[in-house]
């Protein structure tokens, strides 16, 4: 198969299994039925994301929707020493790498004062963030509640996690809107430690990965710094308005 056509014609014979939020929007899985006429055997399954490619392996599915941006990172060992910096030469790396392995970075960044909770996990599911948010319940003083932001990932938006929030009320979630991540204030840290740690590094595996992350996170709590936005909204608009005008889209 090639194109979404061409699953409509197997359809019938085949199951699905799709993240929460992919059959709940409409341009997800209603709009692509509806435009392209898959019907399967049997109503597609709802299920975490971290489970859909288990699923298709045990062949409990045969259909699943893609996640490109499941906030994995991974243990890369470059196949040859990264070469230092020297006058007039900057420092090089090899193109290609050996994958140990990936481990899942949960973190909390508190706009008050740049302090980062942070946890590594093997996946990235229901059961995972409800675990974190947890922890966050511990290690925050008890009479405050807790506003978290956070991306539009099935993950958030589980049955589980849901019940989870129904018996613990001081925690309340906001959603940015989809394709938008760079409005949680988390993500510049994450571009941080992805540039001052995990990208120039040679991890030999996923210990010696998390050991580097979580060495990152006690230095960077040391001296924390605390997030601020530089643009308010009507320039950060008007400088998209002019990046669509000199690339000639409206969208």
């Amino acid at each position: 198969m090639r194109r979404i056509s061409d699953l409509a014609r197997l359809a019938p014979r085949w199951k699905a299994g799709f993240g929460y939020e992919f059959l709940e929007r409409a341009d997800g899985f209603r709009g692509l039925a509806s435009v392209y006429g898959l019907r399967f055997a049997a109503p597609p399954t709802a299920m975490d994301l971290g489970l859909t490619y288990r699923a298709l392996a045990e062949g409990k599915v045969d259909v699943i929707a893609g996640n490109s941006t499941d906030g994995q990172i991974q243990a890369l060992d470059r196949t040859a020493p990264l070469l230092p910096l020297r006058p007039g030469i900057p420092a090089r790396q090899t193109h290609d790498y050996t994958r140990h392995g990936t481990t899942t970075l949960f973190a909390a960044l508190s706009l008050l004062d740049g302090k980062v909770i942070g946890e590594c996990l093997p996946r990235h599911r229901s059961r995972e963030f409800i675990g974190f948010l947890a922890r966050l319940d511990r290690e925050s003083p008890p009479e405050l509640a807790l506003h978290l932001i956070v991306d539009n990932s099935s993950t958030h938006k589980s049955p589980l996690v849901k019940r989870w929030l129904k018996r613990h009320l001081r925690f309340e979630l906001h959603f940015i809107p989809t394709g938008s991540s760079w409005l949680n204030m988390v993500e510049r840290w994450f571009r941080d430690i992805t540039q001052r740690r995990i990208r120039r590094g040679t991890f030999r595996s996923v210990k010696e990965l998390t050991a580097a992350i979580h060495d990152y996170l006690r230095a960077y709590n040391q001296a924390p710094t605390r997030f601020v936005w530089t643009k308010d909204a009507d320039m950060i608009l008007d400088k998209i308005r002019r990046c669509k005008e000199a690339l000639g889209t409206a969208h």
